[in-house]
């Protein structure tokens, strides 16, 4: 399906959308990693769309450079990546994701019933949407800068879940002991920790894709779905 427009309070940006072959189901809203919405997130939204889902990947770049497409295979894609990383308004970034979230709801088909996944920076974005945004159910996977944003997991009151990587070279160990214990115990959020896989295990055709980590994830996540947006 070719990207679609939305209409966010500062202006419209562009996702991609892939439709379930049924024309019919819950919805999902993907968020993307550091490297815009690229072939690896459309892989994502492809994937769900196989399993039933609306999948919309929005363009949160939009604002520095619409269209973005990296990949983690060369040095100038990376510092490209992390000066759009840097140059980031998460705030206003969380507000275009809410827009979209609004838009997916109400694509031709879907339930109304729609959660999150995000992936890195967007792992980030997962968490401060299950605290923010009315999203039904929210993965975050390998986010990054989570441990920063505990004061408002009190305000998580929809399933979510978090999955860690343990050798992650962007989430420090001190990092990932903070968030464990200071989700110990949440009634609504559950922490996968998966040892020896470092960032990005999910990535696919990424240089640290680990199939048996990302097939583990990728079932604990369909199933958060399934329990929630059916």
């Amino acid at each position: 399906m070719p990207d679609i427009t939305i209409n966010g309070a500062d202006g419209a940006f562009s996702g991609y959308l892939a439709a379930p072959a049924g024309g019919s189901g819950g919805g999902i809203l993907v968020i993307q990693e550091i490297f815009g919405v690229n072939k690896d997130m459309r892989d994502h939204c492809d994937h769900l769309a196989a399993q039933g889902y609306f999948a919309l990947c929005p363009d949160i770049f939009w604002r520095q450079e619409p269209g973005i497409q990296l990949t983690d295979q060369s040095e100038e894609e990376w510092a490209r990546a992390f000066e759009l990383y840097q140059g980031f308004d998460v705030p206003k970034g969380v507000e275009d994701l809410k827009a979209s979230l609004a838009h997916l709801r109400g694509v031709d088909g879907c339930s109304g019933k729609a959660g999150t996944v995000g992936f890195c920076l967007g792992g980030l974005l997962v968490y401060l949407m299950a605290a923010e945004s009315d999203a039904e159910c929210n993965v975050s996977y390998y986010g990054v800068g989570i441990d920063e944003q505990l004061d408002k997991a009190s305000a998580i009151t929809t399933p979510t879940i978090l999955h860690i990587a343990e050798e992650d070279g962007f989430v420090s160990k001190e990092a990932q002991a903070k968030i464990n214990d200071g989700l110990k115990g949440h009634a609504h959020v559950a922490v996968h920790n998966y040892p020896g896989v470092d960032h990005a295990f999910a990535r696919n055709n990424g240089v640290n894709y680990d199939a048996a980590a990302a097939t583990l994830a990728d079932e604990r996540t369909l199933a958060c779905f399934k329990e929630n947006l059916s």
